[in-house]
């Protein structure tokens, strides 16, 4: 929402007035500048003020307007912090008629909040690009100076975006940030209490925008960090990188990570290298490029055992045994997570072993050894309770209920679910609540509820939506099929498979492929088109082949002898 800000009350101004000595000692030349540019500009003049920091902005306001040179000067805040703001000089246009200007005093526009639509990323932003555009009316219908106060990554966007606009600046003022500033950022953005993953898409973008100021703070555009200054950018760097992935931009999460590895590798911090050559491969693990990834997972292995670092060791082993789970190769996984559960014993690391047993549970569930799958999630859901990790009990609840599902124990199946989702309800997990409500959507299906199993599917799909989550949406646009070939409504279940697999094949996932072709020759054959029927069976099965899942292609089998006879049928009838 954009809007402007009325003068501040009495108790805002004492709180703000301990504040302005020390930033202003800090910035006293600047300020300086910055006074007599206001005093002398006239009608439309264009003033930037580079700042990194909101609170600083507020300083330096309330240090404006109580300034007493500036007693003959009315400020107004004009505060657009619309991301998808476009068209700046129509809002301010709007707004002009609602001030009540004071008599003999000048208006000056003080504009805060503009690289929200500005971004950080992406060429030509639609704020931007009308502002170019528009930059000759601004004499005529805003014939105020104008101050923009913004960080140094939104100024250097509006340089390069708006080069006309930019032009026609009357003044440049950039500020040093206060310490105490800096070192609130910093905590913030290293609260531990706030971990990324489970924040809400909102509050990921707050934590990604502060991260870009800290970045600017310590590696100002054009200019290199030094110092102390490039362990504190390598970190942020890293941070900005995982901020990305929990937002599903991989290949946004590189630019940052790559730089990051780069500045870990020409230092001696072999451990934070390590940690950063996972985090590496787990942006193109997100992209399914699994052969990438393992080679950066490897060399952060090899970095930590040649430390000697057996935290570092165990964190790689569970990449590398995810790697080859998602691979389907899932010897080679169970062999890492051993290794890891092996180190874990070795160090006392009882509460960690708690993710191995989960894993290895997952490998056990994927080989439908449903019993050796429970007795694993079972011991990781034990050392859970153990530590009082209530949060990730969810995710072995949640497996629980598969394994209870597989093994068509739907009530048990429904409770575990029920169980895993009233945890991540109660920390907020909204993203993570998706997979639930997915397998809820499952056990109802089972169940022949198929009302209810789309409205789980269709709750699961709007929370992937919601959080940027496509290549996961492609299972439960499957489901969706699935239940309206139940109902019969052959026409919606087709749109819904034909989703699922075109998000399969942009993702690469071709063993998910199958079962969606599987499907659409089962759809295919419930119309009696049994040539496509076969096609499309046929297909799954090489895939079912190729990746040895002897259960699901054993099913193809049957289905496609099946069709054997429709087809020698047909041709029978044709020749009579």
């Amino acid at each position: 929402m954009n809007s402007f800000r009325k003068p501040s009350n009495p108790h805002l101004q004492r709180n703000l007035s301990s504040e302005i000595g020390p930033f202003i000692a800090l910035n006293q030349e600047i300020f300086a500048e910055l006074l007599t540019f206001i005093d002398f500009a006239e009608k439309f003049t264009i003033g930037f003020v580079e700042m990194n920091f909101p609170p600083d902005a507020e300083i330096l306001v309330e240090a404006l307007k109580t300034n007493p040179d500036c007693q003959d000067i009315q400020f107004v805040t004009l505060s657009f912090s619309d991301a998808n703001l476009r068209f700046l000089r129509d809002e301010i246009v709007q707004i002009l008629p609602t001030i009540q200007i004071e008599s003999h005093k000048k208006l000056v526009l003080i504009v805060e909040s503009l690289e929200k639509s500005i971004g950080v990323y992406g060429d030509y932003p639609p704020v931007l690009q009308d502002l170019n555009f528009v930059r000759d009316a601004y004499k005529r219908t805003v014939p105020h100076p104008i101050l923009f106060i913004l960080p140094d990554y939104a100024l250097t966007r509006l340089a390069k975006f708006a080069p006309d606009f930019w032009a026609w600046q009357s003044g440049m003022f950039r500020f040093q940030t206060p310490q105490i500033t800096k070192d609130h950022a910093i905590n913030e953005a290293q609260n531990p209490e706030r971990i990324i993953n489970r924040l809400e898409p909102p509050e990921k973008q707050e934590r990604i925008d502060l991260l870009h100021r800290l970045l600017m703070e310590y590696k100002p555009t054009g200019h290199q960090a030094t110092g102390d200054n490039i362990r504190r950018c390598s970190n942020i760097l890293h941070q900005l990188g995982v901020a990305y992935l929990s937002k599903n931009e991989p290949i946004k999460a590189r630019e940052y990570l790559e730089e990051a590895e780069k500045i870990a590798n020409d230092f001696s911090d072999s451990t934070f290298h390590a940690e950063v050559l996972n985090t590496l491969g787990d942006s193109y693990s997100q992209q399914r490029q699994f052969d990438t990834a393992i080679a950066y997972y490897q060399k952060s292995l090899s970095i930590s055992q040649q430390l000697q670092n057996p935290r570092g060791e165990i964190s790689a082993l569970l990449k590398l045994g995810n790697a080859y789970r998602d691979l389907r190769q899932f010897t080679q996984a169970t062999t890492f997570y051993q290794q890891r559960l092996e180190i874990e014993q070795q160090i006392g690391d009882r509460y960690s072993s708690a993710s191995t047993y989960h894993h290895l549970g997952y490998v056990a569930q994927e080989l439908r050894e449903f019993e050796e799958a429970r007795r694993n999630y079972q011991q990781a859901l034990a050392i859970k309770i153990e530590f009082g990790d209530r949060y990730s009990q969810a995710s072995t609840y949640h497996h629980l209920g598969m394994v209870a599902q597989n093994l068509r124990e739907f009530d048990e199946a429904r409770r575990n679910y029920q169980q895993a989702l009233t945890i991540k309800i109660e920390f907020g997990a909204r993203y993570n609540q998706a997979t639930t409500h997915h397998n809820l959507g499952s056990v109802a299906q089972e169940l022949r509820e198929f009302e209810e199993a789309r409205r789980n599917y269709q709750q699961a799909l709007a929370i992937k939506i919601e959080f940027g989550d496509r290549y996961s949406s492609a299972s439960t646009y499957h489901q969706l099929g699935m239940v309206a070939e139940d109902l019969r409504e052959f026409e919606e279940a087709r749109r819904n498979y034909q989703q699922a697999l075109a998000i399969d094949i942009e993702f690469g996932d071709r063993y998910s492929s199958a079962s969606t072709y599987h499907c659409l020759g089962t759809l295919a054959e419930a119309e009696e088109n049994y040539a496509e029927a076969r096609v499309n069976l046929q297909t799954a099965l090489e895939i079912y082949v190729e990746y040895k899942d002897e259960y699901w292609g054993a099913i193809a089998r049957e289905a496609l002898e099946r069709l054997a006879v429709h087809l020698d049928g047909n041709k029978q009838r044709d020749s009579v």
